[in-house]
């Protein structure tokens, strides 16, 4: 087959599967060689259209080491027994939802299950306040609508519905964001595993393997609140924010090292001290009080997430790469950790210059990190 042409200038892209040279390529192709090499040694049972047992998909997450020497990376790090029962759930016939604070890698475990289990991660609804049924049903190609009325080759399936007829894993993110009216679309789906379609008399049957993950944000509670009903279909996970610093360390450094080489970014390991630092502050001022327990801080109206940490550490390395020597210091990383506690420039500022004072002045090793923070703030 010839090889096709680069794009010129001003051409629209081809839009293809798996691009090569994705910036942030899906699980399923990030990670392609583990779920083959996991597939080749797995033989346990499998539920029907499973790429893996769910023993497999439990080991693609958490990590491990197969009998062959194959090194299966930590997709999350976390208590197994979490892992375990999402997995499980997916098992039956009940959907998973997947709860938690911003930031305790919901979408990342979503896309690893989906990845693991259907071998396809893309079938995805975002959830937002303008999401329509539409997005959870199904819609039309109008032009084909207007010439020929309704028929199968007029409708389009939603991502929930290619799932149903292909016994996949779909996926609905932040489901608390969208219209209460939309979100109970899903009953129909979830409870009788069918989806009717009366334009045109028909309706599509969900076969053996199809499956549905939920998140939700527990900050957005009262948004757009699950009806009972709809709740019911959901057996609820909810994943913790890291219970250790050394933890949460692991966890920012394992997923900066993932998206600096994809940035060609320099290597994490000469910047552990400071994603060190930047995990300790972050859980401070999360928890209200300093590691060793002596002193009482306020705490910022922000969440400071992991996924937050992860985002301050990328950007300080992309500092230190381009206008830096490449090593992570504190100056490339005060910025991004200001910019992550202030959010409210009133309540927030003040919260972070009695934690500059109170604790970083007074903490031995940090005089550095303490000026590049003044610094960052002037």
């Amino acid at each position: 087959m010839a090889e096709a042409a680069a794009p010129s200038s001003g051409a629209p892209t081809e839009v293809s599967g798996a691009a090569p040279n994705a910036l942030r390529p899906h699980a399923e192709d990030a990670f392609a060689e583990e779920l083959a090499a996991l597939a080749e040694a797995d033989d346990r049972p499998r539920p029907e259209r499973w790429r893996l047992s769910p023993w497999a998909v439990a080991t693609y997450l958490l990590g491990g080491e197969l009998p062959d020497g194959t090194v299966i990376t930590p997709k999350y790090v976390g208590p197994r027994r979490i892992v375990e029962v999402a997995v499980t759930t997916l098992a039956t016939d009940r959907a998973l939802l997947l709860l938690g604070v911003p930031g305790t890698a919901k979408t990342w475990v979503s896309e690893h299950l989906a990845a693991a289990v259907s071998g396809d991660s893309t079938l995805l609804v975002q959830g937002t306040a303008g999401t329509a049924e539409e997005a959870v049903r199904y819609g039309w190609n109008y032009a084909r609508l207007l010439a020929e009325g309704p028929s199968r080759e007029a409708l389009v399936p939603s991502p929930v519905m290619r799932a149903m007829v292909e016994g996949s894993t779909a996926r609905v993110e932040e489901l608390t964001r969208i219209p209460a009216d939309v979100q109970d679309s899903l009953i129909t789906v979830l409870s009788e595993k069918t989806l009717p379609i009366p334009e045109l008399g028909e309706e599509a049957r969900a076969v053996s393997g199809f499956n549905l993950i939920a998140t939700a944000n527990d900050r957005d509670r009262g948004v757009n609140e699950l009806s009972s009903a709809l709740r019911r279909r959901f057996n609820t996970v909810v994943l913790p924010l890291p219970a250790s610093a050394e933890e949460e360390v692991d966890i920012v450094s394992r997923r900066v090292d993932q998206i600096g080489g994809s940035l060609r970014l320099p290597a994490v390991p000469e910047g552990v001290e400071e994603i060190r630092r930047v995990v300790t502050v972050f859980r401070e001022l999360r928890d209200g009080v300093t590691e060793d327990g002596r002193t009482k801080v306020k705490s910022p109206s922000g969440t400071l997430s992991t996924a937050e940490a992860i985002s301050v550490v990328t950007g300080g390395l992309a500092l230190a790469a381009h206008f830096g020597d490449g090593v992570l210091r504190a100056s490339d990383v005060a910025a991004g950790i200001r910019g992550a506690v202030v959010r409210d420039p009133a309540a927030d500022q003040v919260v972070w210059q009695e934690y500059l004072e109170a604790v970083v002045r007074e903490r031995a090793g940090w005089k550095d990190f303490y000026r590049a923070c003044r610094e960052a703030a002037a």
